[in-house]
């Protein structure tokens, strides 16, 4: 099961600017415990962070309120996608919430700059509905492509959190 949105407010007054939220819901076919410590432990985000077909090949966690985190994600033509941020809320195993900068290259030029909030919410037959919400893309372009990408993101997600191997190293 999935949805996805993507929404638009603008704010009032002289210098108004548009800010454009990206909505996505799943539910995962595994116990919320294990969904949370797989956005969380980088010995899982290696195994399905990314659109499809991108690795993971640094990832650097520092999970604490205040924290950063730091992540190259690896494209198959090469090219690497670098993004960084800082915890804002940890409330395991319900919600996580974390600032989002992308940068054009390794050195730290940022043109995304937005919050991700994660909630987690398990069913009595022990699935997890996972909610990201995205906030403060400015151009719906940016807002679209995070779309894309966090979609094969989460679906490379349900696969990994499907397979007993991941069950296994909790």
């Amino acid at each position: 099961m999935s949805f996805e949105s993507m929404t638009m407010t603008a704010s009032t007054g002289p210098a108004s600017v548009q800010n454009i939220d990206l909505r996505l819901t799943r539910t995962l076919d595994a116990p919320r415990d294990l969904v949370f410590e797989v956005w969380t432990e980088p010995k899982h985000l290696i195994n399905w962070w990314g659109p499809h077909d991108f690795t993971l090949p640094f990832c650097e966690v520092d999970l604490r309120v205040g924290g950063a985190y730091r992540f190259c994600m690896l494209a198959p033509d090469g090219s690497e996608h670098w993004v960084t941020g800082e915890y804002r809320t940890i409330a395991a195993p319900d919600r996580l919430t974390f600032t989002w900068l992308r940068e054009t290259s390794k050195f730290g030029e940022v043109w995304c700059d937005t919050v991700v909030n994660v909630t987690f919410e398990e069913d009595t037959k022990g699935r997890t509905t996972m909610t990201l919400i995205q906030t403060g893309f400015t151009l719906p372009e940016h807002c679209s492509e995070h779309r894309s990408g966090w979609s094969e993101c989460l679906d490379r997600l349900a696969d990994y959190v499907s397979v007993p191997t991941a069950r296994e190293n909790i």
